[in-house]
Parts: structure tokens; C-alpha cells; sequence
């Protein structure tokens, strides 16, 4: 979808995006994230790309990739055009795709290392239901983008039917007696941890957030995996939280022109230690999370 940014042109190409055959392509998917990794997240990084491309252009921009774990997203971005930036804090899941640590960045999502205003794309995939304070991560996405660039984040509402990942559905009946349940089968505690590793996300305070930051304004609200003709139900509030599934949102930083060249920004963000992108004295904040593996930290 690149060169199908904004407008009504723009409007319609994502439409073709969202069909219901890549809706089913993706679940199958993730049928086989355990037994496959690769292939799923090799598919849903090509597809986010695409996605991200229906909003911005990439090439020649900087994305940074909160969250950017074993690195499968790096290779879809780079191949886009675009130069990536992973963050995680568990620098050992770089590898985990085959990506060398070049151009990574172990850090927190709540205390970003980088300066303000230093990227174009600033996009994050199922992490923000990762972290113990959601909306701080927002705000530091939001301070890291330059103004006129793209925020891209994605998570999975606590209520969807996947909202307790491995211990679903038997969140719906409490977090904590969904762990406990697990730990009882399988003899070992989930690696989302009710409250540990694993936070009560919902779409209604993501848009709360939304409203009361005059940093920010929407350009779409969507669930991520659902054909076009399903998208409707990010308008009814209670029913979304359930039957939305993944809720994607794209917001534009404010104060800089819709679909900008990537320009000097682009250009002054280059990768970690090779200039000033990455600032010191917020890389000392991040270290100060006490970031020793896993996304909970951030």
C-alpha cells in the first residue's frame, strides 16, 4: 500500500487492505505462533509494514520499534526503505530472529532513549498490554515522534478473547485465578503473568488517553485483523473491548504537516551510537527501570 497515505485515495486503498482473506491468512497464522514462530511473525511483519506503509511513506524514514524483541520486524521495515530502530529490554531476544544486534537498543518503553522529535514512525506491536503504565509509554512515543510523524501502536484488550494470551479464557473470570489455573495443568506459571508481565489494557482508556493530548490527533481506530466491513465495532463502546480482538491505533504528532518528507528529521536520527539520536542522559533513565530481560520492565 505504499504511496496510499491520506485523503480519500488513501481511505479506499486501506479498505483493499483489509480483506477477509488476509483476516483469515493472519489467523491461521497464529495458529501456528507456538509451533512456528517464524513463519507467524515473519507474516505479521509484513503485513504491519503494508499496514504502516497505508498511512506514511517509509522510505528514507526512521522507525523506531518499541518493543521490538527477536527482530522480525526489522527486516520488513528495512526492506520498505526505511531505517529501523528496535528497542527492547531484553536484548537477548534480538537474535531470536536472525537479526544481528546492529541497530538495537536495549531500553525502557516508559523512559525511551532517544531525543524528542527524533523519528518518523514511532510503532509498537502487542507490547503496550506489556507494560505496568501504559500511558506513559503513549507519552513517550508520542515526545519521541517529530511533529507531522506517525504513531503506530497495537495492543490486545484485556476483555478480547486472547486478552490473557496463554491462559485465555479463563481471564475472564480473574487474572490471577487464570495464572493459577495454568500453573496447575501445565506445571510451570505462564510467561504472561497476571500483573507481572501481563496488564488489564482496554480501549476506552487508550482513547481517554487520546482525548486529553493536544500532542496528538487520530487518523484511524481500528481492529487490527478484521476485514473492513467489521470495523465498526471500535464505535460501540463495551462490545469493542471484547470483539475487537487487537485494537490498532494511528495518530499523527501534531504540529507539523500531514505526510511530510522524512526531510532533516530522517536524516539527524541515525542508528544507536553512531550520533545523537539516542540521548544519554534518557539512556541513564532506562537503565535506572532496572531493565534485566522481559518486557515487564518496560
Amino acid at each position: 500500500m505504499t504511496g496510499a497515505h491520506g485523503g480519500t485515495g488513501g481511505r479506499a486503498a486501506r479498505r483493499r487492505f483489509a480483506t477477509l482473506g488476509r483476516s483469515v491468512t493472519l489467523f491461521r497464522g497464529f495458529r501456528r505462533e507456538q509451533s512456528d514462530p517464524d513463519h507467524f511473525y515473519g507474516l505479521l511483519a509484513d503485513d504491519s509494514v503494508r499496514q504502516v506503509g497505508g498511512y506514511t511513506e517509509l522510505a528514507g524514514r526512521t522507525v523506531l520499534d518499541v518493543g521490538g524483541g527477536p527482530g522480525y520486524f526489522a527486516a520488513a521495515f528495512r526492506g520498505a526503505g526505511a531505517t529501523y530502530l528496535g528497542l527492547d529490554p531484553d536484548v537477548g531476544d534480538f537474535s531470536a530472529a536472525g537479526e544481528s544486534v546492529s541497530g538495537m537498543v536495549r531500553g525502557s518503553g516508559t523512559a525511551l532513549p532517544v531525543r524528542s522529535s527524533a523519528v518518523d514512525v514511532c510503532f509498537s506491536s502487542n507490547v503496550l498490554e506489556h507494560v505496568s503504565e501504559p500511558t506513559r509509554m503513549l507519552d513517550e512515543m508520542a515526545r519521541v515522534t517529530r511533529p507531522g510523524g506517525v504513531l503506530f501502536v497495537s495492543f490486545t484488550p484485556w476483555l478480547s478473547p486472547w486478552g490473557g494470551h496463554e491462559t485465555s479464557p479463563w481471564h475472564w473470570l480473574g487474572g490471577e485465578r487464570a495464572r493459577q489455573r495454568y500453573q496447575r495443568r501445565m506445571g510451570r506459571p505462564p510467561k504472561n503473568r497476571f500483573r507481572e508481565t501481563l496488564f488489564p489494557v482496554s480501549i476506552s482508556d487508550t482513547l481517554r488517553w487520546v482525548r486529553a493530548n493536544r500532542d496528538v490527533e487520530v487518523l484511524d481506530a481500528l481492529p487490527r485483523y478484521h476485514p473492513w466491513w467489521g470495523q465498526w465495532i471500535i464505535r460501540v463502546p463495551g462490545a469493542r473491548e471484547i470483539a475487537a480482538w487487537n485494537f490498532l491505533l494511528v495518530l499523527r504528532r501534531a504540529g507539523g504537516p500531514a505526510d511530510e518528507a522524512g526531510g532533516q528529521s530522517a536524516q539527524a536520527a541515525p542508528v544507536a551510537g553512531r550520533g545523537a539520536t539516542f540521548d544519554g542522559e534518557q539512556a541513564a533513565a532506562a537503565g535506572k527501570e532496572g531493565l534485566t530481560g522481559g518486557r515487564v520492565a518496560m
